[in-house]
C-alpha cells in the first residue's frame, strides 16, 4: 500500500465516520438529516486540510512504517504479536485516545519451522514454497514421492486411481480469489481422500515473480491430515508441462510445521466517547496480526492504521462525535477470523 492510497482511505474513513456518528441511522434522508449533514461542511473541510496540507499529511503512512519497521511480522500467538499489542497500547495512549485497553482472546498457535521442497526427477531443483497455516509437518526426512498434477478437483477425482502414495499438485488457473482460494483451503483434504501423501497448491494470485503466497488451509473431520504448501505459479506450470508430456516427476517435501494448541492473545481497543449517544457505537477495525513471511504492511497494516488514524484525527482536531467511535485491532484474523467472532 502506498502512502497516497493509505492517505486517501484515511480521509474517506474519517469524513464518513464524522457524518455517521453525528446523524441518526434511522432518520433516513429527511430534510432535517440533510441539514445536519450540510452543517458538517466546515468540519469535513478541517479534516481535509489537516490531512492534505497540515500536520496530518503522511501521518498515517509514517505511523505504519514505524510500526512495521519496529515490530515486523506478527503471527497470532507469537511473542512478536505480544510486542505488537504493547506497541499499539502505548501508541494509542500517547495519542490521547480514550478507554485504551486490551481484551483476552484465545488463538491457535501454529509455528512454521524450516521447510523446503526439492524436485528430484527429472532433474534437481529447489522449488520456492511456503507452508500453509494449520498444516501438519512431515517426518524429519520429509516425504519423497512421485507427483500427480491436476488442474481441478474434478480432474483429481477422475484420476483418483493414480493418486495413492503421491504428492498431489493443484495447478488451477487463476479465476478470481473467491474461486481459486478453494484449492488452497481444500487441497490437502481432497488430496488425502484419494490417498495423496501431501498437497502442493499453485499460489492464489494472478501475478507472480516466482513468489509463493502463504495463507490458511482447512482440514476436514474424519479425513487424514496431510502436509500442505503453496508453490509458485511458474513452478506449478513447469510441473504441469512435465506431467502433460508423461515425464516422471519426483519431489521431496520437508516441513517442520507444528500446531501447538490454543494460547491467550489480546485484542486492542480504543475509543472516542460519544457526546450525546455514548452507548451507541460505531466500530472501525482491522487486524493487527499478520503472516510470518513479511511485515504485514498491507495485510492488514493499512487496515488497522486507518482505523487508528480515524479516531486520532478526530482527537487531534477536537471533534467530538455524538456516538462513541471504537477502534478494535483484532489479534487472530489470518488464522480464519478467530478473534473477530468473539
Amino acid at each position: 500500500m502506498t502512502g497516497r492510497s493509505l492517505f486517501q482511505a484515511g480521509v474517506l474513513v474519517t469524513a464518513c465516520l464524522l457524518v455517521a456518528t453525528r446523524t441518526h441511522a434511522t432518520d433516513g434522508v429527511s430534510d432535517e438529516t440533510r441539514r445536519e449533514i450540510a452543517s458538517m461542511e466546515d468540519d469535513v473541510g478541517r479534516i481535509l486540510d489537516f490531512l492534505t496540507a497540515g500536520p496530518g499529511k503522511h501521518q498515517v503512512y509514517n505511523r505504519l512504517a514505524a510500526f512495521t519497521d519496529t515490530i515486523g511480522h506478527r503471527l497470532a500467538g507469537s511473542k512478536k504479536m505480544d510486542n505488537a499489542v504493547e506497541y499499539m497500547v502505548s501508541a494509542m495512549q500517547s495519542d490521547g485516545l480514550e478507554n485504551v485497553h486490551t481484551e483476552d482472546a484465545d488463538v491457535p498457535n501454529w509455528v512454521r519451522g524450516k521447510e523446503s521442497a526439492t524436485l528430484l526427477e527429472p532433474r534437481e531443483q529447489n522449488l520456492n514454497m511456503l507452508g500453509l497455516g494449520t498444516s501438519v509437518g512431515t517426518p524429519a526426512e520429509g516425504i519423497t514421492a512421485d507427483v500427480l498434477v491436476v488442474r481441478s478437483f474434478d480432474e483429481l477425482h477422475n484420476h483418483s486411481h493414480e493418486a495413492a502414495g503421491k504428492i498431489i499438485v493443484f495447478n488451477q488457473v487463476w479465476v478470481s480469489y473467491g474461486v481459486s482460494v478453494a484449492y488452497r483451503s481444500r487441497g490437502a483434504a481432497e488430496a488425502a481422500k484419494v490417498g495423496g501423501l501431501a498437497a502442493l497448491i499453485r499460489s492464489v494470485t494472478p501475478f507472480s515473480i516466482n513468489s509463493p503466497h502463504t495463507g490458511v488451509q482447512d482440514y476436514e473431520d474424519g479425513v487424514k491430515k496431510v502436509p500442505s504448501a503453496c508453490i509458485t505459479v511458474e513452478d506449478a506450470e513447469m510441473l504441469y508441462r512435465m506431467h502433460s508430456r508423461g515425464t516422471k516427476i519426483r519431489v521431496n517435501l520437508k516441513m517442520e510445521a507444528q500446531n501447538r494448541g490454543m494460547v491467550t492473545s489480546r485484542n486492542t481497543i480504543a475509543e472516542i466517547k460519544g457526546s450525546k449517544y455514548p452507548d451507541e457505537v460505531v466500530l472501525v477495525s482491522g487486524h493487527l496480526d499478520s503472516w510470518d513471511v513479511g511485515q504485514g504492511a498491507m495485510d492488514d497494516g493499512g487496515g488497522f492504521a486507518i482505523s487508528w488514524q480515524a479516531l486520532s484525527v478526530m482527537h487531534q482536531l477536537d471533534l467530538r462525535p455524538k456516538r462513541t467511535v471504537r477502534a478494535v485491532l483484532w489479534t487472530g484474523e489470518v488464522r480464519a477470523l478467530i478473534t473477530s467472532r468473539v
